[in-house]
Order: C-alpha cells, then sequence, then structure tokens
C-alpha cells in the first residue's frame, strides 16, 4: 500500500532531503520518533542489506532477533515493494557498512 501523498507527506520527504549529514539525521529522527522507531526502522534495513546479500531467513533471524513475519515482510518488499530496499541497497553497497 503506497503512502498517500499530501502536503504533510511532501514535507517530510522534502525535509529528509535538506539533510546533509548523519548528525543531522540523528537530530531530525530523534526529534520526530520514538527511540524505539528508529531502532526498528534501522532493524528492517538491515534485514534488507542480510536479504540481499543472500543470508537465510534462519541465519537472518539468529543474527537480528526479528521474527520470520517481519523477515518476509522485507523480503516482500525488496521483491515487490515500492523500491525503497532496492535503491538504497544499491547505493550504499548491498554489503552495507556490516561485515
Amino acid at each position: 500500500m503506497a503512502v498517500k501523498h499530501t502536503q504533510e507527506t511532501d514535507r517530510l520527504m522534502e525535509a529528509l532531503l535538506c539533510l546533509r549529514t548523519p548528525e543531522e539525521a540523528y537530530q531530525l529522527f530523534e526529534d520526530l520518533c520514538t527511540v524505539k522507531e528508529i531502532q526498528d526502522m534501522a532493524q528492517r534495513l538491515e534485514i534488507a542489506f542480510l536479504l540481499k546479500q543472500g543470508t537465510k531467513y534462519q541465519d537472518v533471524a539468529d543474527r537480528t532477533g526479528v521474527s520470520s513475519a517481519t523477515i518476509s515482510r522485507v523480503n516482500r518488499c525488496l521483491q515487490y515493494g515500492a523500491g525503497g530496499y532496492q535503491l538504497i541497497t544499491e547505493r550504499l553497497g548491498a554489503e552495507g557498512d556490516k561485515e
């Protein structure tokens, strides 16, 4: 399901595009989101990187501690979603900053 484009969501996306450094991103996200929301988003992105590397579901679950339902959702988005995970994993490199 796509996010409805509204004046408010457009402004949010424009705000994200204004960020210049990771520290600026931390500042904005700490004001916008709870710590748990930030952690959850970071975890889902990590799952996307692991899946792009070909990591098996059970290994992803063991490394991240997430449920198979969450892994499946991220995988569905990788395969059939709006393309956000694909874009970021390509731009950052499928291996991300992790070893």
